[in-house]
C-alpha cells in the first residue's frame, strides 16, 4: 500500500497496540467499523504508525473484499508491522490488532447474549436493546464523518459530500448492491471528479 514509512517498535509498543485494540473492542458496539475514529486518532495522529493513505486504504480494500468487515483491522495491523520492519512483523501486527479486537468482544458477547436470552422478558434488558440503537447510529455517523473528510477537511470537498448523500439515498431507497456504488465512486475518483 502507498504511504509506507519506517517506524521503530519495541515490545512495549506492540503491547500498547494490542492493549489499545482490546479497549476498542469494548467500545465497538455495532461492529469494529464504529471504532474507526479512535483507531485513526491513535494509529495516525498520536503514534504515527500509519500514514493517512495506509489507514484509508486499509478500510477501503477490506470493505470491498468479500468476507467479514473486520478485515480492515487485520490490514491496519499488517501495515503497522510492515512499517516496523517487514513481513514477519506484519504478521505480529495483524495478530495484535485482530486478537485485541476480537477476544474481549467475543467473550463479552457470548456471555451477555446467553444472559439476555434467559432474561429477555426483563424490562431492563428490553430498555438496553432499545437504548443501544442511537449509540450505534452515532458511532457510524462519526466513522462516516472521519472517512468522508479525510482528504480536504469537512467543508472543503462538497462533491464528495454530495456523492455521500446520493449514495446514502440510493442505499436507503433501492436494492442496488453496494459494490456498484463503490465502483461508481472509484470511477468518479479516477476521473478526478471527487
Amino acid at each position: 500500500m502507498s504511504g509506507l514509512h519506517s517506524i521503530v517498535m519495541g515490545a512495549s509498543e506492540w503491547f500498547q497496540l494490542f492493549w489499545h485494540f482490546i479497549s476498542l473492542s469494548l467500545l465497538a458496539v455495532g461492529g469494529a467499523i464504529t471504532a474507526v475514529p479512535d483507531m485513526h486518532r491513535y494509529l495516525v495522529d498520536q503514534q504515527h504508525w500509519l500514514s493517512e493513505e495506509q489507514f484509508n486504504a486499509s478500510i477501503a480494500i477490506a470493505q470491498a473484499a468479500p468476507g467479514p468487515n473486520v478485515l480492515f483491522i487485520a490490514l491496519m495491523g499488517w501495515n503497522v508491522g510492515l512499517n516496523a520492519g517487514g513481513y514477519s512483523l506484519a504478521l505480529l501486527g495483524m495478530a495484535c490488532t485482530m486478537f485485541g479486537i476480537l477476544l474481549p468482544s467475543t467473550v463479552l458477547t457470548w456471555l451477555s447474549v446467553r444472559w439476555g436470552h434467559r432474561n429477555r422478558e426483563m424490562r431492563a434488558v428490553r430498555a438496553f436493546k432499545q437504548g443501544m440503537a442511537p449509540i450505534v447510529i452515532a458511532l457510524m455517523l462519526a466513522t462516516g464523518w472521519l472517512l468522508s473528510s479525510a482528504q480536504h477537511g469537512p467543508h472543503g470537498d462538497w462533491p464528495l459530500w454530495l456523492l455521500t448523500g446520493v449514495s446514502a439515498l440510493v442505499v436507503w431507497r433501492t436494492k442496488l448492491h453496494l459494490l456498484w456504488l463503490l465502483g461508481f465512486g472509484a470511477l468518479l475518483g479516477a476521473l478526478g471528479w471527487v
